[in-house]
């Protein structure tokens, strides 16, 4: 299954790359960049950003665009290759002119083209949790940072189901290695010893999780520990699939995952993983007006559109999804507000502080570029979605804890 998805997305990249729907004359629109990973290793997760992305342009269109100008989507493909973030980076702000951009997934993309989006003053908007530790004046961070992902999720594992002991998983790359640094200063305060905590990590892709997966059932055995996962990409394929093999279950030792999603565990055996926890802004099962009105209109979406080699068949819905919606309808309200597409314009009017109600609940732009919204740890249930077990009501987003629980 996860082999025919890679194809498809892959042969999917190119023609999107060159996927323009509009015929307007160019005055009458505006260039909007979209920047993901549509093939290798991130294409698993990032192709759902891209059609979100223009599923809102073309709402906004259908109501008349933004300042009456019509958005011109301009997708090109990172291809999970981080010095290319950068190239397209480039060519998005100096060739195509774009007023803003949506996209990026891992941190090592978003930091490779930082430098760019400063030096020619773009404007980024990051849907993607991330390790904070960061501030740019032209990044807007809809992502979950740590303390509205990763802590909330640890709280969970030692508050409600009294666990002892910690096994970090992550890609070997800034976002998990960042995150764990803070986390082991967080478990520290809570009274958690350094020799019960493990911190292994694989690179990107990595296919072989046999005696990771060994090493945890050996560290669980005493009943009280967990995994903190920060793998990313299709790795948690293998991983999981071992994991199931091996028989733990998430009541010998359950698996917390920052970077798995309802998109993921459509190539994962969701049915041996039930009852492993995810943390998250967004469920796909929040039950409110404003979600389900959200899901009818991206599978609506879904079904009509006309994007070369979209796949239409068993799609979901997911926190990095929602964030990536919100901050389109963000950014048009700063426009709006703004009364211009000028960048610096654009910037003082979001730090000013933009509300959306969205899919998940009400979001707040803050002066520090992050978002105040819900956070939710829910548990995996057989049909790939999430039990919510705990929600944390309009959480304040604060990039920098790195030293603050010591």
């Amino acid at each position: 299954m996860l082999k025919s998805i890679r194809n498809l997305l892959t042969a999917g990249a190119l023609a999107a790359t060159a996927f323009v729907p509009f015929t307007q004359a160019a005055e009458d629109t505006v260039k909007v960049g979209v920047l993901h990973s549509l093939s290798g290793t991130m294409a698993i997760s990032e192709t759902s950003l891209r059609d979100v992305l223009l599923m809102a342009f073309d709402e906004i269109n259908a109501s008349g665009g933004v300042l009456g100008k019509k958005i011109e989507p301009v997708v090109v493909d990172g291809a999970s290759n981080w010095p290319l973030f950068a190239e397209k980076a480039k060519q998005l702000l100096e060739q195509d002119k774009v007023a803003v951009t949506f996209g990026c997934w891992t941190s090592v993309s978003r930091k490779s083209v930082l430098p760019v989006f400063e030096k020619d003053n773009g404007l980024l908007f990051y849907a993607v949790q991330y390790e904070g530790e960061e501030l740019s004046k032209n990044i807007f961070y809809t992502a979950e940072a740590v303390n509205q992902q990763a802590t909330p999720g640890v709280d969970y594992l030692l508050d409600e189901l009294a666990k002892k002991k910690f096994y970090l998983l992550g890609s070997d790359y800034v976002y998990p290695r960042t995150t764990n640094l803070v986390l082991k200063e967080y478990l520290a305060s809570k009274g958690i010893s350094a020799e019960s905590i493990k911190e292994v990590y694989t690179p990107f892709g990595h296919t072989d999780y046999q005696q990771i997966v060994a090493e945890i059932k050996q560290f669980a055995a005493s009943g009280d520990a967990c995994v903190v996962s920060t793998l990313n990409g299709d790795t948690n394929v293998p991983f999981f699939r071992e994991l199931a093999n091996s028989g733990i279950k998430s009541e010998d030792c359950p698996v917390i995952s920052f970077s798995v999603s309802e998109d993921e565990f459509r190539g994962l055996p969701t049915k041996d993983l039930v009852g492993h926890l995810g943390a998250w802004s967004y469920f796909m099962s929040v039950d409110t007006p404003a979600n389900t009105a959200f899901k009818e209109k991206f599978f609506s979406w879904l079904e009509k559109s006309t994007v070369p080699g979209i796949e239409k068949k068993g799609r979901v819905t997911n926190s990095p999804m929602v964030l990536s919606y919100d901050g389109v309808y963000i950014w048009k309200a700063a426009v709006e507000k703004a009364g211009s597409f000028d960048v610096d314009k654009v910037r003082a009017a979001l730090e000013s502080g933009i509300t959306f109600d969205g899919p998940s609940g009400k979001v707040t732009m803050q002066a520090n570029h992050h978002l105040t919204k819900n956070v939710y740890v829910g548990e995996t249930l057989p049909n790939g979605q999430f039990k919510i077990l705990k929600s944390y009501e309009s959480v304040y987003g604060e990039p920098f804890l790195k030293g603050k629980f010591k």
